[in-house]
């Protein structure tokens, strides 16, 4: 039953008919109906008139006629049933008979009532439905149709707003009763999300968990954690744990998984994969958790696993040890396992007769600097390149040695550290080529093995824990170079452990006021990345404590951002747990708190599309501050609030498109510190995700004639292709490196994107989201924003002498494949489709979930927004998710097809 928009047409040709026949309206309306029509219209004019009657039972004859015609007719979705119709011009004289009908003819009044609030969804009228169905009989809801209830739902959830804004003690018991039968009607009737919507109207979730069963759950629970992105808090968390509730009810491990690591509840995580019973299914929760970078105690606690066969499988899985060998299957069948060059990534025979020959050798030592990272970027986890790793034989090795000497003081830090980025999950493989440069004289290199081991070590926790041994000396040397090397190292060798030695190691060093505030910054930033999303309390006081006991001119400098960082990182995605944190940084010193605040805030609500911290941030992004020589520090926040727009609206599509409106207004009306944040807030909101329009954006700002702004924009279109081998992309870029031949600085961060453009020759990505976009992994995430925040100074930091910040990007690079495996762990190729994902939430049936798909056979790249599905029925995925390794199990009730009929 939907508003009659016919009539008006009718009404229309009405019109024409009474200019053409000049006859009277009524007169012209018979004609237009059949005889059956005429005496349907003409019988139930009858009956009302019968409803003004004296006797009681006549008036119910003719009730229960009435209902009988409404109830039986049967008409398109597209108008309004016949008997409804010709009752319409009736409504106000059966509200008026149903006022005046006698207290004692209860039941009489109460089928009469029906007729009216069916009556009333014809009708624009305000909560009339709802009105007679209260003074209504207590007959089932769902024989008046689906259409009669989605009515009633909206005027209910209209009502409950109302009564409580007006009382929030209001009695809504009425309306409760009348939901408690709504709801089942719903459940029973593919309307899922019809439900999910009434429930949470009228607060009653909870209501809804009693009628999921096997047939529904599946649709229940992907409206659930569909639409948690678009609830305020607490509710987006109750949605969440609900969902959770049902997959654990149904023994959907891997679904429950993902919602308790969505929750980011180590109790829930832990209670999940204790659960699951079955050791091939545990194996799988194992990848997601290793994806996730989520790492679980199997010796003691809920988690325990008895078996110690099982325990060491699981702990190999978890462990991220296979990592390497699988990445490199991968590049087996692609066929891109040999070496590359930095020149096969500049190309520089096809941007000739652009840029003067030579042009690059203006500033040969930063040029270096440039290729080392290109190559550890582009030769990224496969274990051989042409420049510092050594050849097999033997032969290579003193040439790697003159390539890390080709370069300058900290340069030479970061070649050596190329080779941990080369050899990246590889452990067994790379420590021995690392080893050697441990004993160099040189405290540049050995600073660059100490950040190589880390590398190497990022996201693997190998089994002998070779890291921490290696390292954990170096931490209190007396050179600079060497334990900030060692402190970095340590901090992406344990990025999301949570691991206690770390914590006892640095954290003497964050609070120590006689240590340089640079080798503070960087044992916070190490501490943030290993114990991210914790809010782990002696780390915050560590952090809060250096922040108070530094001087003014230390808090003047970038480093002091990086502490800041790192207190942000500690709270990443824990929303109102930071609260006391903030209030306890407003307090701080003037030079900082602002940006602290700020950068807490951001990190705290990352991926949440909170609206009102994106509103609180715009304000501060719109303040003009007219900064005079004494007071530069005022607008210090302005850069960060830019950066925490693009990390709280990440999470959905919507909110990352209206996100990148508001950086477009910015650049026209912002200031200087403003505009210099947004490239890197554009390239932050689709990492490794090369759009078109974005690209566009980015390019036209690589020329802005501020050259900070320019700078930024330069990296951030690195950083939004990473790891895609994007062509057009690839193109820009060439072309500005024969822009800037001139500016070395400039030319270094192009190469830099480069680099980053074909990191591991298209394989990696460093975006933080997976799992169909439905898991942040907090690690990943924290490893981008150890790149994208230093970059808020640029000069100083990246394009300055603390490059080497750059492979905090180890952190966050994981292959993007599909690798099916066996039950024993080895590849199994398989056909599969990969084509566009399709977001099927709430839609009726069973909708395709991916469109113009190709078949190929695994092992195969996914790309930004592809999904794959299995192309056979031979094989059962332990994974509702195809992406990253899944195990595949035979499949009982497969019949193979006879080939030679």
């Amino acid at each position: 039953m939907v508003a009659p928009s016919d009539d008006k047409a009718k009404g229309g040709k009405e019109g024409k008919d009474v200019k053409k026949g000049a006859k009277g309206k009524e007169e012209d309306k018979e004609p237009e109906l059949s005889e059956e029509d005429l005496a349907l219209k003409t019988n139930l004019e009858m009956m009302v008139e019968r409803l003004g009657d004296a006797e009681p039972g006549v008036v119910k004859l003719a009730l229960n006629s009435m209902i009988s015609e409404i109830r039986s007719a049967t008409a398109s979705m597209t108008s309004v049933p016949k008997p409804l119709k010709f009752l319409r011009p009736q409504y106000d004289a059966l509200k008026a008979r149903f006022e005046t009908m006698p207290s004692e003819q209860a039941e009489n009044r109460a089928l009469l009532a029906d007729v009216i609030s069916v009556l009333a969804t014809t009708k624009e009228l305000s909560r009339e439905v709802l009105k007679y169905r209260l003074a209504g009989s207590a007959s089932e809801l769902g024989i008046w149709g689906h259409e009669y209830i989605r009515h009633l739902s909206g005027e209910i959830a209209e009502e409950f707003r109302v009564r409580r804004e007006a009382d929030s003690a209001a009695n809504v018991d009425d309306l409760m009763a009348l939901v408690k039968q709504i709801v089942p009607y719903h459940m029973t009737h593919n309307a899922e999300p019809e439900a999910v919507d009434l429930l949470l109207e009228v607060e009653s979730l909870d209501l809804l968990e009693a009628h999921v069963d096997s047939k529904n759950f599946g649709r229940t629970c992907l409206y659930l954690t569909s639409c948690c992105a678009y609830l305020p808090e607490p509710d987006d968390a109750a949605v969440l744990r609900l969902a959770l509730r049902i997959y654990t009810g149904q023994a959907r491990w891997h679904d429950a998984l993902r919602v308790a690591l969505r929750l980011n509840s180590r109790p829930d995580v832990e209670a999940v994969f204790a659960a699951c019973g079955e050791p091939q299914a545990k194996k799988q929760l194992g990848y997601l958790l290793a994806r996730h970078g989520f790492s679980i105690n199997l010796e003691e606690g809920p988690a325990a696993v008895e078996d110690d066969a099982l325990r060491e499988s699981l702990r190999e899985v978890i462990s991220n040890s296979k990592l390497s060998e699988h990445f490199l299957a991968l590049a087996r069948d692609l066929d891109v396992v040999e070496a590359k060059t930095p020149e096969d990534v500049y190309k520089t025979h096809l941007t000739e007769g652009r840029a003067p020959a030579g042009a690059a050798a203006v500033d040969s030592a930063r040029a270096n600097l440039a290729a080392t990272f290109v190559n550890a970027f582009v030769n990224a986890g496969f274990g051989q390149d042409k420049l510092v790793t050594v050849a097999a034989g033997g032969e290579g090795g003193s040439d790697s040695v003159h390539w890390i000497f080709k370069n300058k003081d900290h340069g030479k830090m970061s070649a050596t550290a190329s080779l941990g980025m080369v050899t990246l999950w590889d452990v067994e493989g790379g420590l021995p080529q690392i080893d050697k440069y441990l004993y160099s004289t040189d405290n540049y290199v050995v600073a660059g093995a100490l950040l190589a081991i880390g590398v190497v070590n990022a996201c693997v926790q190998n089994e002998n824990d070779p890291a921490f041994a290696l390292i954990a000396d170096y931490v209190a040397n007396s050179d600079e170079n060497i334990r900030t090397g060692a402190i970095l190292g340590l901090g992406l060798a344990y990025a999301g452990t949570g691991r206690e030695e770390v914590a006892e190691l640095l954290s003497p060093l964050v609070v120590d006021g006689e240590v340089a505030i640079e080798i503070s910054a960087f044992a916070a930033l190490s501490l943030g990345l290993v114990f991210n999303s914790s809010g782990r309390e002696d780390v915050v006081m560590s952090i809060l404590q250096a922040l108070m006991t530094r001087s003014d001119v230390e808090l003047a400098t970038p480093y002091a951002k990086l502490l800041c960082l790192a207190l942000g990182l500690c709270f990443l995605g824990r929303q109102e747990l930071a609260e006391p944190t903030v209030e306890v940084a407003r307090t701080l010193s003037e030079r900082i708190s602002q940006f602290a605040v700020v950068t807490l805030d951001s990190c705290a609500y990352a991926g949440t599309g909170n609206v009102l911290k994106i509103q609180g941030l715009l304000a501060m992004c719109g303040e003009h501050i007219t900064a005079d020589e004494g007071s530069a520090h005022k607008t210090v926040h302005q850069g960060a609030a830019v950066l925490g727009l693009a990390l709280i609206a990440m999470a959905e599509p919507l909110g990352s498109q209206m996100a990148g409106r508001m950086l477009e207004h910015l650049l026209q009306y912002g200031d200087a510190p403003v505009r210099r944040a947004v490239p890197l807030a554009i390239s932050l909101l689709h990492v490794s995700n090369p759009d078109v329009l974005v690209m566009d954006t980015l390019s036209r700002l690589s020329h802005d004639q501020d050259s900070e702004v320019a700078n930024n924009a330069i990296l951030g279109l690195g950083l939004l292709g990473a790891g895609t081998n994007n062509a057009r992309l690839a193109g820009l870029l060439r072309g500005l490196a024969s822009y800037y031949y001139k500016e070395p600085t400039s030319l270094f961060l192009v190469r830099i994107a480069q680099g980053l453009v074909h990191m591991g020759k298209g394989l990696l990505t460093v975006n933080p989201y997976h799992t169909d976009r439905q898991l942040c992994s907090g690690v990943a995430l924290a490893g981008v924003l150890s790149v994208v925040f230093p970059c808020l100074d640029l000069k100083a930091t990246v394009a300055g002498k603390h490059h080497y910040l750059l492979y905090c990007l180890a952190a966050a690079m994981k292959p993007r494949m599909l690798l099916t495996l066996d039950e024993e762990g080895r590849p199994l190729p398989v056909p599969c489709r990969v084509g566009t994902a399709v977001d099927t939430v709430a839609q009726a049936g069973r909708p395709k979930t991916i469109t113009g798909f190709q078949t190929h056979t695994t092992p195969v790249l996914l790309g930004v927004g592809e999904r794959a599905e299995l192309a056979t029925e031979e094989w059962l995925p332990l994974s509702p998710v195809l992406e990253g390794q899944v195990i595949l199990t035979k499949n009982p009730d497969y019949v193979a097809m006879d080939e030679s009929k």
